[in-house]
């Protein structure tokens, strides 16, 4: 396998992307070359939302060629286009035969929640001083333990114990490791909803895997009122949310949203404003937690 290493300004991606796809490469991947840089370019998009650029002032695009000929003649052809002036070729580099099993479970290690709650990956054996742990491995759905928004969401729920956990909704389930997390914790009645059904097969899988009990439908499948309305999404569909997911609070209970940076927190206070104040409960690597109470 080979791969064709070009660079490329930001008006130039999209054109380069689309001709080598259709130029039938394996995959195309596009990365900011600035990057570990003073020059480093954070682009933050959302799903559902046209991205923000189409790449970075300076783009590395990167395709993927069963054979060194059928790289150098998808070029020749880049090469002809007048698109191409601006680009220039960084190389083409054969790329070793590797065990990618091996090497995808080695970037996945067990992830802290707390000294004695763990994500762990199926293929690790537990830390010893874990006393609470979800087993979870990489998925189609979102939610590994990985992220700095799932990890601030397990956290709360850590804390909070069965106290706050009586009867729970994890609304954008993802993998379901939020709704695991809850029944891991003591939280006797679950209700895991996406809109996404990969994302509620994952639920379902995971939690068996888990040996917990949680139901898993569309969004459509909550009922009724819950001590904790978890979700961990994305600020846009957070502000469009706020009048369902209010609705679902139990007087008494806790709203609890993830997937907010923190420029977003005053947006979002703004959003919920009508119905809850929304206070930052957590921070991590630039994100926030935030909660209320009914």
């Amino acid at each position: 396998m080979f791969e064709l290493r070009l660079m490329c300004p930001e008006h130039q991606v999209e054109a380069l992307s689309e001709a080598l796809d259709a130029l039938d490469a394996l995959s195309v991947s596009v990365e900011d070359a600035d990057a570990q840089t003073d020059a480093e370019q954070a682009l933050f998009g959302e799903p559902g939302m046209p991205p923000p650029k189409e790449g970075w002032q300076r783009s590395r695009v990167l395709a993927l060629y069963d054979s060194r000929e059928q790289a150098t003649d998808a070029l020749a052809l880049l090469q002809a286009q007048d698109f191409f002036a601006e680009c220039e070729v960084l190389g083409l580099p054969e790329v070793p035969e590797q065990d990618w099993v091996r090497l995808t479970q080695s970037q996945f290690a067990p992830v802290e929640i707390t000294p004695e709650f763990w994500i762990v990956p199926t293929w690790h054996e537990p830390p010893a001083q874990a006393r609470i742990v979800i087993r979870l491995d990489p998925g189609l759905a979102f939610g590994t333990g990985t992220h700095p928004t799932t990890r601030m969401c397990l956290r709360w729920i850590a804390s909070h114990g069965s106290a706050a956990l009586n009867r729970v909704l994890d609304y954008g389930c993802g993998s379901g490791i939020l709704a695991i997390g809850a029944a891991k914790f003591g939280a006797a009645d679950i209700d895991a909803v996406d809109i996404d059904p990969a994302a509620v097969e994952s639920t379902l899988l995971n939690a068996q895997a888990n040996h917990v009990l949680v139901r898993a439908g569309l969004p459509e499948s909550a009922s009724g009122v819950y001590q904790a309305v978890l979700a961990n999404i994305l600020a846009t569909p957070l502000k469009v949310l706020a009048p369902l997911l209010w609705s679902r609070v139990a007087p008494g209970g806790a709203l609890v949203l993830a997937g907010i940076l923190e420029r977003q927190a005053e947006e979002l206070q703004a959003a919920y404003a009508p119905y809850c104040k929304l206070t930052v409960a957590d921070t991590e690597d630039g994100w926030i937690l935030m909660t209320a109470m009914r």
